[in-house]
């Protein structure tokens, strides 16, 4: 089964593979129209209530396929507010191949005329709130006809995640409602919907045929532009809603936390703190105006931190723990998790005591292929192989695994997603720093999973146009200011 969410950021993947919307609606359309086939016999009866989306537009190609019966087109709004330009397109097609259609801006105007089957193309999948009119008079004309009724994708007025109706719950009094209390929605017969069920069709009394329109495997496997939808900000938000990221690391090495920390800044933080050791702090602070810096005693991180660090950590969404940290760190990492209840990333020398580590905290451990070795895990050559070891790796230690190379694989123990972005000039020291503060910023804004996944696909496009500007000699810091670019979802 796949979610109304993930279905679109699958949609978009296609088309970023080269498969375009307009030619996945085209197939959408004709399996719509090999239903409508199955239904009834040519010269039957069929209208064909469309909205203004491309739900409405895979009904637009439908009736191009039903030459053989008596069809009406009714686009419920003016065809100037048609959304899509692929649906546009197909609503002008059928205007000059003379195919009977109407344009219904009112709800009093609307009206059946008694077809043998009725398309309901008015709402897809995503769509949230109660129906409006004139959707909602056309709802109730469609459950009071002794037409078959096929839905395109999901019955209007059901939340395709849930299978409950959209909008204001029975018994509010709200526009969504019925004269009998009920919220209004299309009773379909049958739902023809696409690539995959979807999780709330399984509660509806229709029968549901799942239709192969031509998305590819990879679509799914890979992340791509799609996995970046709804990740854009909330224009009224604040400072602080975006995410706040504390790195805890630093020590022998200083590079590498303000990497992590600059990397989270430009993946859409709103905030970001590094903790170091006081000898360094000054080093770290000179790297960048925009980080927060707080020392804890000494020049290297111990276990005498481990209050201090999550004092710091209870103050911000996610913990990004490792980078620079150096090899004598294993036992403050062992005490901070076990006592920590939030979210890190975890990266570097601080991956060994993972396994090992009974915690609360949700995390996304990064290693590469050898430092996955060095936790207990195994890893392959050919990618699929390789994919299923870190999958059951996962599941074993029971958090989300990043697993860094050539295919970057992520998962979570359940489901596996691949990444092919970056190029070998990533090879570079610090461009795994640069990763964890990336995938730090977007675990502040989305479950583990995804952040990985995303955080993988965009580095990897940040490293790919360090790349095609400076060759193989790009270097870690030439890839924190290419990702605001990189996180655009076009």
């Amino acid at each position: 089964m796949i979610t109304s969410d993930r279905m679109a950021a699958v949609d978009a993947n296609a088309a970023a593979l080269g498969v375009p919307r307009k030619q996945l609606m085209e197939s959408s359309g004709n399996a719509v129209a090999r239903e409508v086939r199955a239904l009834a016999d040519p010269g039957a009866s069929v209208e064909l209530l469309c909205g203004r989306g491309n739900n409405g537009g895979d009904a637009f190609v439908a009736a191009r396929f039903l030459s053989a019966y008596d069809v009406a087109v009714r686009l419920l709004g003016r065809p100037e507010s048609i959304r899509t330009e692929i649906a546009r397109e197909n609503w002008e097609a059928l205007e000059s191949a003379e195919i009977p259609t109407e344009a219904v801006t009112d709800a009093a105007d609307l009206a059946l005329d008694d077809p043998d089957v009725i398309v309901d193309a008015m709402l897809g999948t995503g769509v949230a709130g109660a129906l409006r009119e004139p959707e909602r008079t056309a709802a109730r004309l469609v459950n009071g006809s002794d037409a078959a009724v096929v839905a395109v994708d999901v019955p209007s007025g059901i939340d395709a995640d849930t299978g409950e109706p959209t909008g204001s719950g029975a018994g509010s009094g709200g526009p969504a409602e019925s004269e009998a209390g009920e919220p209004v929605r299309v009773d379909a017969d049958r739902v023809v919907t696409f690539h995959d069920e979807k999780p709330g069709l399984a509660a509806l009394d229709a029968d549901v045929t799942v239709a192969d329109i031509g998305i590819p495997a990879a679509a799914e496997r890979f992340a791509g532009p799609g996995d970046l939808l709804g990740l854009a900000r909330d224009p009224n938000s604040h400072k602080g809603e975006n995410g706040e990221v504390l790195v805890i690391g630093g020590g022998p090495y200083t590079g590498a936390p303000s990497l992590s920390a600059r990397s989270a800044l430009r993946t859409g933080a709103d905030l970001v703190r590094v903790a170091c050791p006081e000898t360094v702090a000054r080093t770290v602070q000179g790297y960048s105006a925009d980080l927060i810096v707080r020392g804890l005693p000494g020049d290297r991180i111990g276990p005498a931190h481990v209050d201090r660090a999550l004092e710091l950590a209870a103050g911000n969404d996610v913990v990004v723990i490792g980078p620079g940290l150096g090899d004598g760190a294993s036992e403050f990492v062992r005490r901070f998790l076990s006592r920590y209840d939030g979210r890190a990333v975890v990266d570097a020398d601080a991956l060994r005591v993972v396994p090992e580590t009974d915690t609360d905290a949700e995390l996304v451990c990064t290693p590469h292929q050898g430092e996955l070795v060095g936790m207990g895990g195994e890893t392959a050559d050919d990618p699929d192989e390789r994919a299923a070891l870190v999958r059951s790796f996962a599941d074993e230690i029971g958090h989300t695994l990043l697993v860094k190379g050539a295919y970057d694989v992520v998962t979570d123990g359940d489901a596996v997603r691949l990444n092919r972005t970056g190029n070998p000039g990533m090879t570079v020291g610090g461009t795994g720093d640069v990763l964890a503060g990336a995938v730090g910023a977007l675990a502040a804004v989305t479950d583990p999973f995804r952040a990985a996944a995303v955080g993988a696909y965009v580095n990897g496009l940040a490293g790919d146009a360090a790349a095609d500007e400076m060759g193989y000699g790009l270097v870690a810091t030439d890839l924190p200011d290419r990702l605001p670019e990189a996180m655009r979802d076009e």
